[in-house]
């Protein structure tokens, strides 16, 4: 799959000007998508793919604010395979959390 790249329209949109609010929302996305990529590693490496399904319903919506559009619509394929205990997309969905990980760093 082709990545797509991350941004901040978005978040621009939904910030409306308001640069506080902005830099919130990214501070929000910079704590919690480690620890969130984290937990879906651990539950897919336990073989828990019901749990891991709930990682990525709760990841997509991070996906989505960063402007993938790609990425989300892969993310909501994925989140029905672990329903269905089928993991064989794992290191794509990790590419996806890696690209958004590398895009946080630089803002």
């Amino acid at each position: 799959m082709q990545l797509d790249s991350p941004n901040l329209s978005y978040i621009k949109e939904l910030a409306d000007g308001d640069t506080e609010f902005e830099a919130s929302l990214i501070t929000i996305l910079k704590k919690e998508l480690p620890k969130e990529k984290e937990a879906f590693i651990e539950s897919v490496r336990l073989k828990n793919y019901q749990n891991s399904a709930e990682h990525v319903h709760k990841i997509k919506h991070k996906i989505s604010i960063l402007g993938l559009e790609k990425s989300y619509d892969f993310a909501i394929a994925f989140e029905e395979e672990l329903k269905n205990d089928d993991p064989k997309q794992y290191e794509t969905f990790l590419s996806i959390l890696q690209n958004m990980e590398e895009f946080l760093k630089t803002i």
